[in-house]
């Protein structure tokens, strides 16, 4: 890759109890890509996710951040490296403001010392935010609570930013205005692994995709070249 290598995936196993879901699943990462993860339901996407976050264990195989393995680095620590993940479903405090849940996605040390300017920088992404910051969380649209979800992680000032299933559940408007944004995350300097099953919006977006089957990646490359591909408008777009 031309652009210096941020997160690597080698051989990596993992799963729950003594089930293996991600069978030596390899892939690459550059500073400044969109990445997608494609695949059914159950094909490992989001154990994908939650291994590079350190919520699962690594069995086998090695996760490099920079280079660096971080296959036993602790979850915490992870986030102080700039890896932060928007999870499946939101997960925000329902009955705290828009406000305080934005704040408590800036509890890392390095968040801290950007606390200002990256409340300002959300806010600007996310207008809506603005008009409901202190409207209790619970209250909000389930796209609104994606906004907020995702301006929560920006505000841990990441280096790469792990979307699950950003367009779960939302009307296809509201998908095209929360995508529509991710451009500007990147231009602001945050690489990012985005989760889904809208196939047609992500790679549009993405700059490269990596598809999942049964926890093993089955193919990869750009995205305009998978958009192409027989096996994957037959398995995912219904072509």
């Amino acid at each position: 890759m031309a652009k210096n290598l941020l997160l690597k995936l080698d051989g990596v196993c993992a799963g729950y109890g003594d089930i293996e879901v991600l069978h030596e699943v390899s892939l690459e990462v550059a500073e400044g890509e969109i990445v997608a993860l494609l695949g059914a339901n159950a094909a490992g996407k989001t154990t994908a996710l939650r291994v590079i976050s350190g919520l699962i264990p690594v069995w086998r195989g090695e996760i490099y951040f920079e280079e660096r393995p971080i296959s036993r680095v602790p979850p915490d620590e992870r986030v102080e490296l700039g890896i932060v993940q928007v999870p499946e479903g939101r997960r925000l405090f329902p009955f705290m403001t828009v406000r305080e849940n934005l704040l408590l996605g800036a509890y890392n040390r390095r968040a801290r010392r950007s606390v200002k300017a990256n409340l300002k920088r959300v806010l600007e992404l996310f207008p809506v935010l603005a008009e409901r910051e202190h409207q209790l969380a619970g209250s909000l649209s389930g796209g609104e609570q994606q906004m907020c979800a995702i301006g929560r992680a920006l505000m841990a000032s990441p280096r790469i930013l792990l979307l699950d299933e950003p367009s779960l559940g939302l009307a296809p408007l509201v998908v095209r205005q929360i995508y529509g944004v991710l451009p500007a995350v990147r231009a602001g300097g945050v690489t990012a692994v985005i989760v889904e099953q809208n196939v047609k919006e992500v790679l549009g977006l993405a700059d490269r995709a990596y598809v999942l089957e049964n926890g093993r990646v089955v193919l990869s490359g750009p995205s305009g070249q998978l958009r192409e591909d027989e096996r994957l408008k037959r398995a995912y777009l219904g072509i």
